[in-house]
């Protein structure tokens, strides 16, 4: 009889692709995953550890699968929980102490052992952790078979780790030191993925552009040499990438943004701060200046470049004119989308020990205008989209009938009558209506004859905007 999983999971894409390959290992296994925790005999919660509340939001969930569980006993039925993730990392010890009713606490460079811990488990071993950095890759030890039912979109994680140690982070000390996949493997898994129906790909890492994998050829290759060839798999439309760190942004990587035809337009590059002394004081390495320069080489390269970043406001000793500094960058930039939050000091971090703490209420005047502003950008940025046509790929069904839901090439979600074409299609719509957070369109026509003809560059666009 196939037990039934459930995964709930937090925080960023890698998340979501492990939380993906969990399910495949315990596939083998005999467990179906399934779409509510009230169906499951295994519930596991993949967690983030990056911001205070995701970690709250955890415990609370927590509860209500213990009261989940409790209910199922008077009934003589039985639920196992288990917490994977960064969460998981930081915090397994004190975790086993606040919620000693959790049978699993997995890190996330552990959990392709899950299955013995299940095992153990069985045994009555009482609660089972595991977060220990293992010797060997976790990918080297996974099954290699994708799932049923694969997306349009799939992620696939390339790098992990991370070496630059910012004050503020927890991903250094959660996820271990830079790692990057070998090639073949990357070439391997993206093979698989598009046979089974996959048309786009986003490669994944902590530092995503620092990837350094060895390569077949016997060299270690650089982000761009991996885009470069998995350009060449057939029936791979469209490539991205995410999360970059401004310090390892190549000239290489740059060259594959201009003339790569099949890397998407759209670009996170995470800045944090406008001003100079808070990200020294964030260990960010690099200064507002830098950043600039960087932004002004990638849309030289490719003028229709679209960027979205991230930002931290409130970092202790931040002062006015260190908020004001932040506000006059994103003024130069203009960004597409962005992602903001008030500062949350995380355990064990060096920035969280700092004296200069900023008042929560100062926190959260300084979040309400710089959301205000970046807001107005990107709601200016889809205006920009009115009567441009573009290459959209057909994802999922949406609301009405008739409907289909698409991705532009600036990650924008598109809403199409699209009777007669099917999801995973890639087709030329011309945008009517532009709303907060997506767009409207009308399809030109409904099958493309050749993929292949349909330009997936931007620029062409851009000019006539």
């Amino acid at each position: 009889m196939t037990k039934k999983l459930f995964i709930k999971t937090y925080g960023c894409q890698m998340n979501v692709y492990d939380s993906d390959r969990m399910a495949s290992l315990l596939a083998r296994h005999g467990y179906g995953r399934v779409e509510r925790a009230e169906e499951a005999d295994l519930v596991i919660l993949n967690t983030c550890h990056i911001r205070e509340k995701a970690a709250e939001k955890v415990y609370s969930e927590l509860g209500r699968l213990r009261q989940m569980r409790d209910a199922r006993r008077e009934q003589g039925q039985d639920l196992t929980i288990g917490v994977a993730g960064c969460v998981a990392q930081a915090e397994g010890d004190a975790m086993i102490e606040r919620a000693s009713f959790v049978d699993l606490v997995v890190g996330p460079q552990a959990y392709h052992r899950l299955p013995e811990m299940l095992h153990r488990r069985a045994r009555r071993e009482g609660t089972v952790l595991d977060t220990d950095f293992p010797a060997e890759s976790k990918f080297d030890l996974l099954p290699e078979d994708v799932e049923p039912g694969q997306p349009v979109s799939a992620f696939l994680t390339v790098q992990e780790g991370c070496d630059k140690f910012c004050t503020f982070c927890v991903v250094p000390y959660t996820r271990g030191a830079e790692t990057s996949r070998p090639a073949k493997d990357v070439m391997a898994e993206a093979k698989r993925l598009v046979a089974a129906g996959v048309r786009e790909i986003t490669l994944l890492g902590q530092n995503v552009n620092a990837y350094h994998g060895d390569g077949p050829d016997g060299k270690v290759w650089s982000l761009a040499r991996l885009l470069w060839s998995l350009a060449e798999i057939d029936g791979l439309e469209r490539l991205r990438y995410t999360t970059s760190h401004p310090r390892d942004m190549a000239d290489d990587l740059i060259d594959a943004h201009a003339n790569l035809s099949s890397l998407m337009p759209f670009l996170h590059l995470p800045v944090q701060s406008g001003s100079d002394g808070v990200l020294k004081a964030m260990n960010r390495q690099h200064d507002a200046e830098s950043y600039l320069r960087l932004v002004d080489k990638l849309r030289a390269a490719r003028p229709d470049l679209a960027l979205s970043s991230d930002f931290i406001v409130g970092f202790p000793g931040e002062s006015d004119d260190d908020f004001e500094a932040t506000m006059n960058l994103v003024e130069r930039v203009g960004f597409a989308q962005a992602f903001s939050f008030k500062y949350s000091a995380r355990p064990g971090t060096p920035a969280s020990n700092q004296r200069k703490q900023v008042r929560d209420a100062v926190k959260g005047e300084r979040l309400a205008r710089l959301q205000e502003l970046l807001e107005r950008q990107s709601s200016e940025f889809n205006q920009r989209m009115l009567g441009r046509r573009m290459p959209i790929l057909l994802e999922r069904a949406g609301r009405h009938p008739g409907q289909l839901v698409g991705k532009s090439p600036y990650l924008q979600a598109v809403h199409v009558e699209a009777e007669g074409a099917d999801i995973g299609d890639l087709l030329e719509v011309d945008i009517v209506a532009h709303h907060a957070h997506s767009l409207a369109g009308r399809l030109i026509q409904t099958k493309p004859t050749d993929p292949a003809k349909i330009d997936q560059s931007s620029s062409r666009l851009e000019r006539r905007a």
